[in-house]
């Protein structure tokens, strides 16, 4: 799979002790435009699983270059992901990256089985584009968006 490129995103919500929790995931993407759908995919493992299935609000940040160390951070397991300061809760107390490329306030559509992950399907409710350019990960490694359309893109 490291030979697909994709994007970069920190998913966030709170426990019910209104504990942040979050994980990195390349595993994102559209669903449905009618109702608005998007997917992330989290492994059962992952310290803030319960986080997920307990609560019912989530915000999705899709990550820029800037956002590196941050990503990297979120990917380690154990480490304080939200100790740098980053994170602002919003008016449902869930935890938002503001500077993000793309920041998605969403809530739970429904949950699914997926093997060793669960698959979260999110109703989108507002989107927050900036214009800095999202990060990519390809072999292993992060990649700047190049800006430059191809002859023929869609």
């Amino acid at each position: 799979m490291s030979a697909f490129p994709s994007g970069v995103t920190l998913m966030t919500t709170a426990d019910s002790d209104g504990e942040p929790r979050g994980f990195a995931a390349s595993s994102f993407c559209s669903v449905s435009l009618e109702p608005a759908l998007v997917l992330v995919c989290i492994a059962k493992t992952a310290q803030c699983h319960d986080a997920f299935l307990e609560n019912d609000q989530w915000s999705i940040q899709i990550a820029s270059s800037v956002h590196v160390d941050l990503v990297n951070r979120f990917a380690t397991k154990g480490a304080d992901k939200f100790g740098g300061g980053e994170f602002v809760p919003d008016h449902r107390g869930v935890p938002v990256l503001l500077d993000a490329a793309v920041l998605i306030e969403c809530e739970a559509h429904e949950r699914y089985d997926g093997g060793d992950h669960t698959i979260l399907v999110a109703r989108v409710i507002e989107v927050d584009v900036d214009d800095r350019p999202a990060v990519l990960y390809f072999q292993r490694g992060f990649r700047h968006l190049d800006q430059v359309p191809l002859e023929g893109a869609l």
